[in-house]
C-alpha cells in the first residue's frame, strides 16, 4: 500500500475533490450565508468560486474578531522611524474607524460597485480607506504611492472612481514626496474627474483644502454615521489592482470577495503557519499585492496582529532597522523580498546590528517578490538559524502558488527552489508546443485550469485581454509568463520571466512601456530596454538607443541624462532607469522583430543562439563590445 504523506494528501484532495475540498476551507470563515457550491463553470476558459455564498471581507477582518474576544487585540501596528511615529490599534478601535470611514463615504455618495483610487504612503489611513471600501462594497484600486503622475492617470482612466483618496505626502529618507501636486498633474492628464478628492493633511506637508471637491479625511470621517457592512456576495469585486503590461498598458488584475478570503485564511494557516493571535510583519507597501494580502487582509481576517512599517531595511537608521522591530512587537513571521535582505546583508555582512536585539520571537523568515538567489538564503538561514522560506506567487494569483508550507508539512530546502507547488495550484512545465517536458527539462510554467479560489477571475472591464494574456498560449493552462523546471523529487525552480516586464525589487514593471517613453524624445530613432541582473535589485532596465543621424557626438551624454529624467518623471523613481547606452544599430529578425531575448542573455553573460533569422550577425558582437567598454552612465 502506497504511504502518502500530509503533503501529499492535501494536494491530491485539492486537485481531484476539489468541491470538496474547498467548501470544507470555506466552512471556517464567517460567511452570512454559506455557499453550497464551490466551484462554477461560466465557459471553458471561465470559473467563479462559491457564487451561492455571501460575506464581507471588512466583517470577516473586523467584525468577526470584535464579537469574539479580540474586541482588545492589537490588529495593527504603525511603526514610521521616517517621521519618528508610533500608533496603535485594537481590533474594537480599527473597527470603529473604519466604520465611520464607510459612513462618511457613502454620505458622499459613495455606494457598492463604485471605484475608488487609493493614492496613499504607508500610513493607517491607507489601511482605514481599503477596509472601508470593502465593508460598503466599493471596489478600491490602491495606486503606489512612487508611481508619477503619468502612471497615476492611467488608471484614473480606466477605474474611472468615483473619489480619489490620498495624502497631502510620502516621506523618504532625505525628502518629502508632496503628493497632491502629483494627484492634481494626474487629473490634468486624465480624461475622468472624480467626483472628490479625500486627502489626508500630514504635517510634514500642509495644504489648503477647497472643501468642496478636496475634503479632509478625518472631516470625512466624523461626518460618517457608523455603517454595518453591506452583504456581498462572493464573486463581487472587492478591489482592482493594476500590474504591468507587456504593451505598457496597465492591466487591471480583478480580486473577489469569496474566494480571496477563502485563499487567505488557508494560506495564513497552512503556508504561513501564522496562528491567530500572533503578531505578523509583511514589510511591503499597500501599493503592491503582498501589501494587499499580507498586509492588510490576510492577517486581519486571520486575527493577527499586522504590523505597518513606514521605513526601509537600512538607513532609517541603519541596517538593524528590521532586528529592532522585531525585538520591539515580538514579530512571529517576517515576510519581505530577497532585495531587503540584499541590502541588510550588503550593509552589514557580520550581522552586527543583528546581535544588539532579541529576534527570538521569530519563528520564520518567507522571502518573494523575485527569486531568491542562494547567496542571500544561505546568509540570512545561517545569521537567524530559523526557517527561510523561498516561495513564489504573482499579483494575478494573490497567494503563493509554490512553497513550503509550514503549516503542513515542512519539506528539507534545495537553494534556489520555491519547493512544491501549493494544494490547488496544478503546475506543469510545458514546452512550446504546450507538452509536459521530463524532470530537469526547463519550459513554460504553467498552471492547469481552474485556477484555485483567490486568484483572478478577469481583468477590470476587458476579459477578451484576460483571455489573450493569459489562457491562450496553452488550451486549458493559465500562462505565468515564467520559464522554469521541475526536479525528480517535484521542486518547482522559477528561472525569470519570458516576456518582457521584469523585476525590479519586487515591483514589476514593462520595459515596453519605458521602450515607449525614451522612443518619444525628438532624437531618438529606435530603441529597446531590457532587464539585466542585479545584486541588489534583482533587475534593473538597462537601455540601449539609436540615436538620430543629426546628433553630434558632444550631445549624446546630455540626451542619456534627458532619457533617464524622462522615464523618472513618467514611471517613477521605483523603475530604477539609471543605465543606458548609445549603438549605432539594434539586432532584429529579416521581418524587423528586435532580438530582445538574445540581448538579454548576452548582455546578463548567459549562453545564447545567434538566431538564424538575424538580419546581421556582427551587431551582436558590436552591442557587446560597446556594452563592456563603453562607460554605462549613472545618474
Amino acid at each position: 500500500m502506497t504511504h502518502f504523506s500530509k503533503y501529499q494528501k492535501e494536494y491530491h484532495a485539492s486537485l481531484e475533490h476539489k468541491e470538496a475540498f474547498w467548501l470544507e476551507q470555506a466552512s471556517k470563515l464567517d460567511w452570512f450565508v454559506t455557499p453550497e457550491k464551490a466551484l462554477s463553470k461560466v465557459s471553458e476558459k471561465k470559473f467563479t468560486w462559491f457564487e451561492d455564498g455571501v460575506l464581507n471581507t471588512s466583517h470577516l477582518a473586523l467584525d468577526h474578531h470584535v464579537a469574539n474576544g479580540r474586541a482588545d487585540q492589537l490588529a495593527l501596528v504603525y511603526d514610521s522611524p521616517m517621521t519618528g511615529t508610533k500608533k496603535t490599534y485594537t481590533y474594537k478601535k480599527l473597527h470603529d474607524q473604519v466604520a465611520r470611514f464607510a459612513g462618511g463615504l457613502r454620505a458622499l455618495g459613495v455606494s457598492k460597485g463604485d471605484t475608488i483610487v487609493i493614492y496613499m504612503p504607508m500610513i493607517p489611513e491607507a489601511v482605514i480607506a481599503m477596509l472601508a471600501c470593502a465593508r460598503i462594497g466599493a471596489i478600491h484600486s490602491v495606486v503606489f504611492g512612487g508611481f508619477a503622475p503619468h502612471e497615476l492617470a492611467l488608471r484614473i482612466d480606466d477605474a474611472k472612481p468615483k473619489a480619489i483618496i490620498t495624502a497631502s505626502c510620502g516621506i523618504e529618507i532625505n525628502k518629502i514626496i508632496p503628493y497632491k501636486p502629483y494627484v492634481d498633474k494626474a487629473l490634468e492628464e486624465a480624461s475622468h474627474n472624480p467626483a472628490y478628492k479625500i486627502i489626508l493633511e500630514r504635517p510634514e506637508q500642509p495644504e489648503k483644502l477647497d472643501y468642496v471637491q478636496e475634503i479632509g479625511f478625518y472631516h470625512v470621517m466624523s461626518q460618517g454615521k457608523a455603517i454595518d457592512p453591506e452583504p456581498l456576495k462572493a464573486t463581487d469585486p472587492l478591489y482592482i489592482l493594476y500590474t504591468s503590461g507587456t504593451t505598457g498598458t496597465p492591466k487591471g488584475i480583478v480580486r473577489d470577495n469569496g474566494g480571496h478570503a477563502v485563499a487567505m485564511k488557508y494560506s495564513m494557516d497552512h503556508v504561513y503557519n501564522a496562528l491567530p493571535g500572533e503578531v505578523y510583519w509583511a514589510a511591503s507597501d499597500v501599493g503592491w499585492v503582498v501589501g494587499h494580502s499580507y498586509i492588510v487582509y490576510a492577517p486581519l481576517i486571520q486575527g493577527c496582529t499586522t504590523i505597518l512599517y513606514e521605513g526601509k531595511p537600512i538607513k532609517t537608521p541603519d541596517a538593524g532597522a528590521f532586528w529592532r522591530m522585531i525585538e520591539e512587537y515580538k514579530i512571529n513571521t517576517l515576510f519581505t523580498a530577497p532585495t531587503a535582505f540584499r541590502a541588510i546583508r550588503k550593509e552589514d555582512f557580520e550581522a552586527e546590528h543583528l546581535w544588539k536585539y532579541d529576534v527570538s520571537s521569530l519563528k520564520a523568515l518567507f522571502l518573494a517578490g523575485e527569486r531568491c538567489d542562494p547567496a542571500t538564503y544561505e546568509w540570512a538561514s545561517e545569521k537567524l538559524g530559523i526557517p527561510v522560506i523561498d516561495h513564489w506567487w504573482q499579483t494575478e494569483t494573490g497567494w503563493p502558488i509554490v512553497a513550503n508550507m509550514l503549516g503542513l508539512e515542512s519539506f528539507p530546502v534545495k537553494p534556489g527552489s520555491a519547493t512544491k507547488p501549493v494544494p490547488g495550484f496544478d503546475v506543469r512545465i510545458l514546452s512550446h508546443q504546450g507538452e509536459e517536458v521530463a524532470s530537469g527539462k526547463e519550459g513554460y510554467i504553467a498552471i492547469k485550469l481552474p485556477l484555485p479560489p483567490g486568484c483572478l477571475p478577469t481583468l477590470w472591464q476587458n476579459d477578451e485581454r484576460f483571455v489573450k494574456s493569459y489562457l491562450s498560449m496553452f488550451e486549458g493552462y493559465y500562462a505565468t509568463g515564467d520559464g522554469g523546471y521541475k526536479d525528480e523529487d517535484g521542486y518547482v525552480y522559477i528561472m525569470g520571466r519570458v516576456d518582457d516586464v521584469i523585476n525590479v525589487s519586487g515591483h514589476r514593471l514593462s520595459t515596453g512601456e519605458m521602450e515607449e517613453i525614451v522612443a518619444g524624445h525628438e532624437h531618438v530613432a529606435e530603441c529597446a530596454v531590457i532587464g539585466i541582473d542585479d545584486e541588489l535589485k534583482g533587475q534593473v532596465p538597462f537601455g540601449m538607443v539609436v540615436l538620430k543621424n543629426d546628433v553630434v557626438e558632444a550631445n549624446v551624454m546630455q540626451i542619456e541624462n534627458e532619457l533617464i529624467a524622462l522615464v523618472r518623471e513618467q514611471i517613477g523613481a521605483v523603475a530604477c532607469f539609471k543605465r543606458l547606452i548609445a549603438v549605432q544599430r539594434l539586432p532584429k529578425t529579416r521581418s524587423g522583430k528586435i532580438l530582445r531575448r538574445t540581448l538579454r542573455q548576452m548582455i546578463n553573460g548567459l549562453s545564447y543562439k545567434v538566431p538564424s533569422t538575424i538580419d546581421d550577425p556582427k551587431i551582436l558582437e558590436e552591442i557587446n563590445e560597446s556594452f563592456q567598454l563603453q562607460k554605462i552612465h549613472s545618474i
